[in-house]
């Protein structure tokens, strides 16, 4: 079950944007990053069961955020939202092993969707 959030983003509007769009009846406990390596930090501090992570920031971007999050926890959930969906970006955090990517600014219903994808896999995974 979903109970903490981690969302890593530079902008405060788009941290906010996300935050508010998160299902309101699920009441997650939330934590914010700054930027990539803040992220990381929070990451090992909140121990979040999801985290969204941007791709762009500066000081360290989502690519290596992402990587240094599964280094820590190679089952760690991570949703990235971006605005950039070409093709190779897409590949990268694939690769790197991102749950999936939702395109900025993510809509209500897809978050909502892909949340419940999750709690379908984490179901499983204690069903096990």
């Amino acid at each position: 079950m979903i109970k903490k959030i981690l969302i890593v983003d530079d902008s405060p509007i788009a941290r906010k944007m996300l935050n508010s769009s998160l299902p309101k009846d699920k009441n997650y406990e939330t934590m914010f990053g700054v930027n990539g390596e803040d992220g990381v930090v929070k990451f090992q501090e909140f121990q979040p069961d999801v985290t969204f992570l941007d791709l762009t920031m500066p000081i360290m971007d989502g690519y290596k955020a992402l990587e240094e999050i599964r280094k820590l926890d190679k089952n760690a959930i991570v949703i990235v939202t971006t605005a950039d969906i070409q093709p190779k970006s897409i590949a990268t955090v694939m690769e790197l092993g991102a749950f999936t990517l939702l395109k900025k600014p993510a809509k209500s219903k897809s978050i909502e969707e892909t949340l419940e994808k999750i709690e379908v896999k984490l179901s499983k995974i204690a069903g096990e």
